[in-house]
């Protein structure tokens, strides 16, 4: 590697992928192939290939930005800052520090989202902090919870997935929403192994597949019990690992046996036949995984429908064994990292729970505060973006833009519109940061250092390449600043450092004993191992003690510790190595056993019916990445997906008289979108599916269902009723 590249990390997918980035003469970066890192080796998407595009002044922000006479214009960051301030002192003094939100991003570094959860909780004294992260995987996340005691993304590294016998891919489409990953996919099936992919579309990942069901959005419960159903009457359960290692049994299986196969062909569409072929595949192979994504998680049933899935692995013996096991593939940057450190409105750092005493007391301590002076678990996301304007006057927002991704957007663009003060952080001037009172240009990803949690559960150490514009500061300086603002004679900016690498020392110690255990990580050791896995407790005890099995978790496995090599005749601390694999001695329940999800099928929030016959469900491109506020500024990018579509079968097609290109409406409940149709008979003759990377008329997001999972708080997403009609030009 050039003296000049500065290694890195791709600033936006979980998979993270590895890239050195080398200056040029006009003082930008260069992204060149880093083959070292074990994730990628060296392969990027465009979007990876294309990220310094942002970088450029003429795509992002370089001076903060006031509103002034309806209009947001330059300012200086003292004006800005002490706007800012103001704005939230005067909310928390008229209708006090709840009437004060916070909402972050999944892209936001460990470091970022570790103090923003500080902030709002020991500056701002507010309870109301959630992140557009909740649109992720928190239904994945609450069904790990109940059956693992433990939720980490995948519990095992990606490496491992060429080397089982059977996958099963649910509702995720990597081929284009992180295509170096597909590479894993590919190696399997040359292994001898099978891929089977859940779909309501045929996507270029399903056309990989050697079994592709495309049940009817909505329906991936049912699926799921419909195969475990299977699983049973072909006697193919493995008693002695299910009487060994888990609980709950009974009660599933009798949930399970009331969804006979030709009952689950009715409701998902999928054949018998093609029900005990998957079960066939998936049972035969001595090792064998299911991984899920947005399609079954974005739900008001998205915990059960996880559960269900996670059913079939405890089923089989599956989880907490080599090569195999359930996972679940993060979609932001640090989706993973952005709720494990307080960003979420009901944990602490460490993946603590906000109302557990000892939790608590622990973080208290580390922040050097009553534990009785924190507030309790605020409102989800939706929830939160839902009370704005009424029980929330003002919010303070960093690497979001809800205009465009949150649910029911429309509804949630005039909830933002009604606050008394809005201020965002950002690279970009995004849909939301538009409607600013005040808006900071903050550092982005090659301009700055910090941390990150990738799906694996790998802690990654991204480097900062190039000097940031000036104009443009840190989201860390940003909260130091407002921090001694805000805080009067108590002197809060201490507890505010703008150097990462000081915020992820405190993050190590207020991790430290939790279930995302840090404590043992250092930006050292992250350097030099190319990223550690937590948990990862110091060598003096911490972490919840799930140990790998022994040839890569060993704590003989690394000589020393990571600070200043021991003189001759000191003793050499032995250091934990982190833990790729989880839960093969024991689950992180109190009793070590993994739990069954008692669950039965139920329909979407909003069914199809005579007013609103057909589902819409939504997704991704390769070329565009979430809301679109960065992508859509670099032109190779907008080439290649310049605009919204809606994907539409032949057969409704006919019905509307619509041809290829036509502009076509869907209308839900909620709104009216209008796009382009794409035809295809790659998508069932009854759904209909839209990108949502895009604003304005073709704002998929104006359609969707906020209706909530119980228990994540996810919203519905993936499902919801609407009439598709021709537009005249």
């Amino acid at each position: 590697m050039p003296n000049s590249a500065t290694p890195t990390h791709c600033p936006y997918c979980a998979l993270q992928c590895g890239m050195n980035l080398t200056p040029l003469q006009d003082g930008g970066v260069a992204v060149v192939e880093r083959p070292d890192f074990p994730v990628n080796k060296g392969a990027l998407c465009g979007k990876g290939r294309t990220a310094p595009a942002v970088l450029a002044a003429g795509a992002r922000l370089t001076s903060p930005l006031v509103r002034s006479g309806g209009a947001l214009v330059p300012a200086g960051w003292d004006e800005a800052l002490d706007r800012v301030a103001e704005g939230l002192r005067r909310t928390r003094a008229e209708h006090g520090p709840d009437a004060c939100g916070v909402f972050g991003g999944g892209g936001l570094t460990n470091e970022k989202a570790y103090s923003l959860g500080k902030f709002a909780r020991i500056v701002l004294g507010t309870s109301q902090i959630d992140y557009n992260g909740r649109f992720c995987m928190s239904s994945a996340a609450a069904a790990g919870m109940k059956a693992f005691g433990l939720d980490r993304g995948l519990p095992f590294p990606l490496e491992d997935i060429p080397r089982t016998g059977c996958v099963i891919l649910v509702g995720s489409n990597p081929a284009e929403t992180m295509p170096p990953s597909l590479r894993y996919f590919t190696e399997l099936r040359e292994n001898g192994g099978t891929l089977i992919v859940v779909d309501p579309r045929r996507t270029k990942t399903a056309e990989h597949a050697d079994l592709h069901l495309a049940p009817r959005p909505g329906t991936d419960l049912a699926l799921a019990l419909g195969l475990l159903h299977l699983v049973v009457a072909e006697g193919r359960v493995d008693e002695e690992y299910v009487q060994e290692r888990t609980a709950g049994w009974e009660e599933a299986r009798a949930a399970a046996m009331a969804h006979w196969p030709e009952y689950v062909e009715r409701i998902t569409g999928v054949s018998v036949p093609e029900l005990r072929e998957a079960v066939r595949l998936f049972c035969e192979p001595e090792h064998a995984m299911v991984l899920t994504a947005r399609g079954p998680e974005q739900q008001s049933k998205g915990t059960d429908t996880v559960g269900a899935w996670i059913n079939l692995c405890l089923a089989t013996g599956r989880a907490g064994r080599p090569l195999s096991g359930y996972g679940c593939l993060t979609g932001q940057g640090n989706g993973q990292g952005g709720r494990e450190h307080g960003q979420k409105a009901d944990q602490l750092p460490g993946y603590r729970k906000l109302d557990d005493p000892s939790a608590r007391r622990h973080v208290a301590e580390v922040w050097g505060v009553d534990p009785d002076s924190l507030p309790g678990p605020g409102r989800s996301a939706y929830e939160l973006l839902d009370a704005l304007g009424t029980d929330i006057r003002s919010l303070l927002l960093m690497g979001s833009n809800p205009v465009v991704s949150a649910p029911r957007a429309a509804h949630i663009e005039e909830r933002i519109k009604s606050l008394d003060f809005l201020a965002v952080c950002d690279v970009v001037l995004s849909e939301t940061a538009a409607l600013a009172d005040v808006v900071l240009p903050v550092t982005q990803w090659a301009e700055e250092t910090g941390t990150t949690t990738s799906l694996e559960g790998r802690v990654l150490l991204r480097r900062r390449a190039i000097t940031p514009p000036d104009g443009v500061r840190s989201d860390l300086e940003v909260m130091h600043e407002l921090a001694a603002r805000l805080g009067g004679e108590r002197n809060l900016e201490k507890g505010f450092p703008t150097d990462p690498e000081e915020v992820f020392e405190e993050l190590r110690r207020a991790s430290a004993g939790g279930a995302a255990d840090y404590s043992g990580i250092s930006y050292r050791r992250l350097a030099e191992e190319n990223g550690v896995f937590w948990p990862c407790p110091a060598p003096d005890g911490g972490g919840p003690g799930l140990r790998d099995d022994g040839e890569d978790a060993s704590l003989d496995a690394v000589a020393r510790a990571d600070d200043d090599p021991a003189q001759d005749g000191e003793a050499i601390a032995p250091v934990h190595p982190g833990t790729p694999r989880l839960f093969l001695d024991r689950f992180a329940t109190p009793d070590g056993r993994a739990r069954f999800a008692a669950v039965s099928h139920r329909a979407i929030a909003e069914e199809p019916d005579d007013e609103y016959p057909v589902l819409l469900t939504t997704g991704r491109v390769v070329a565009q990445y979430q809301s679109g506020a960065q992508t859509r500024r670099v032109d190779e990018l907008n080439t290649a997906a310049p605009g919204p579509f809606v994907e539409l079968h032949p057969r409704l097609a006919a019905r509307l008289g619509a041809a290829e290109g036509d502009p076509v409406a869907v209308v839900s409940r909620r709104g009216r979108a209008v796009a382009p149709a794409r035809i295809t008979t790659g998508i069932r003759p009854d759904t209909v599916f839209m990108p949502f990377h895009w604003p304005g008329e073709g704002r998929a997001n104006t359609l969707t269902n906020p209706a909530l999972d119980p228990t994540s708080r996810m919203p519905e997403f993936k499902a919801c009723a609407v009439r598709v009609e021709a537009v005249k030009a």
